[in-house]
């Protein structure tokens, strides 16, 4: 019997989309077809390439309604936001701009006697893995400039969002990317460790948890195969006593709860100066109220059910544990009559908790967080750091200088001052601790699926 991986949609639980995986022999067969393409790929111009990616994701803009009912059924996010389009378009078309820049020579002497200069070489073959929670967003991350310098790319989706590498290789192949040259896959974990050992790859993007991270470290071990690894995230916002608090509390609310808090750089614990604990609570709470769980396609719906049951039965473990170590909530579950002890989870806001809890330490993933109150930037940047994760970390005040002082002290990859839950293209997207290691987007994201290659030419014989 054929093995197959199921998609399901936690809006009813029912099986929304089923693939046959590869065999091993057809995953080689398809990765062979990608090596073989990339050549020809490569010696396109620049301005060829760029200009058929960008029209795949002109093609891709084209099935905006399909894709966001198709989004709202696999992971559950509410139609009312409208997909990620605001984000793909902005990544490629800033990745397209920098191209040029990004990938010129290096030039060192270019004399009558030497020409000295560094080149940008395509790695090859770019594997990518994509997680659930931004389909879209992450998988461009990598895949736009991995095209654009001349790589091919395989693309193995996350089993929950089986339909989005589909949509991509379609809306990429309709812009003039060839078959070969951008492939989506559907492989077990077996085949993929398997052509991972084999070095099958000459570079991995994975996006998932520490453990699926570790993973894929093991599989390449000895493979010399360059990866880059965003992994699981606790991000915090820190509110000073100087910041503006309504804005404050709108955006980190909103960076804590929405996509039902599925978000790699949400905000998942928040410390607040003690002059302003009480006030922020309480608008925080406040804020809380307004949302509405229900189902995705409700036009008034601005929380959509977690990706799946387990997922919410691990916040919701946080949650009790913390209750009955001393946590206080702030929300009750009843105002929010969706909930229904599965995917569809009431938020919450917790009070009253301690990095000895689970939901202070360990990634949620979902609609909860929890506030301290804090003495100091002393304070702050001591319990900030008290983590295994660094993605990102959001200070609000109106001192850009304190705020760049204090960002110093984080231990993470992106520092936001009166803003979170964001990417900026321009900037490198990239992680510390166990977070991951590597950086996509920016001319960074360019050096990661391209390699150095050096020209020492001497015109003269002596």
């Amino acid at each position: 019997m054929t093995k197959t991986i199921q998609c399901i949609s936690p809006v009813d639980g029912r099986v929304y989309a089923e693939r046959p995986v590869l065999s091993l022999a057809a995953a080689e067969e398809a990765v062979a077809r990608a090596r073989a393409a990339q050549k020809g790929w490569a010696a396109l111009t620049l301005a060829e390439r760029i200009a058929k990616v960008q029209a795949g994701i002109a093609a891709l803009n084209a099935m905006k309604d399909k894709v966001v009912e198709e989004l709202a059924w696999q992971m559950g996010r509410p139609t009312r936001f409208g997909g990620e389009f605001g984000g793909v378009n902005e990544r490629a078309t800033y990745m397209a701009g920098i191209a040029e820049t990004a990938l010129a020579p290096v030039v060192v002497e270019a004399s009558d006697r030497f020409e000295r200069r560094i080149e940008r070489e395509p790695v090859g073959v770019v594997f990518v893995m994509a997680p659930w929670n931004y389909p879209y967003l992450t998988s461009i991350n990598t895949i736009i400039p991995a095209l654009i310098a001349g790589n091919s790319v395989v693309l193995k989706h996350s089993s929950q969002t089986l339909l989005v590498g589909e949509r991509l290789a379609e809306a990429l192949h309709a812009g003039g990317v060839p078959y070969d040259v951008f492939q989506n896959v559907v492989m077990d974990h077996a085949t993929t460790e398997a052509l991972i050992g084999n070095r099958a790859f000459n570079f991995i993007n994975f996006t998932g948890s520490v453990a699926g991270g570790a993973t894929i470290e093991r599989a390449a071990a000895g493979t010399f195969t360059g990866l880059g690894l965003e992994l699981g995230g606790k991000d915090p916002g820190y509110v000073m006593d100087d910041a503006d608090l309504d804005a404050a509390v709108d955006s980190l609310m909103d960076g804590a709860m929405f996509n039902a808090g599925q978000c790699c750089c949400g905000i998942e614990r928040i410390y607040v100066h003690h002059s302003l604990f009480h006030a922020f609570v309480e608008k925080a709470v406040a804020w809380v109220k307004t949302l509405k769980l229900g189902n995705p396609f409700d036009p008034e719906t601005t929380l959509g059910p977690m990706a799946n049951v387990r997922f919410a039965h691990v916040v919701r473990s946080q949650i009790a544990d913390a209750i009955a170590d001393g946590a206080k909530p702030l929300i009750d579950p009843a105002l929010f009559a969706a909930d229904d002890g599965g995917a569809y989870l009431a938020p919450q806001i917790l009070v009253n908790v301690n990095h000895e809890m689970r939901v202070m330490r360990e990634e949620s993933f979902g609609p909860v967080v929890g506030i301290m109150s804090v003495k100091d930037d002393d304070e702050a940047v001591a319990v900030m750091n008290d983590s295994p994760y660094g993605l990102t970390a959001s200070l609000w005040t109106k001192d850009a200088e304190r705020a760049a002082r204090v960002g110093a002290r984080v231990e993470t990859g992106t520092i936001y001052m009166n803003r979170c839950d964001y990417l900026d293209p321009a900037l490198c997207w990239t992680g510390c601790k166990d977070t991951g290691r590597g950086g996509s987007l920016s001319v960074l994201g360019y050096y990661a699926v391209t390699r150095p290659k050096s020209y020492h030419l001497k015109k003269v014989t002596k």
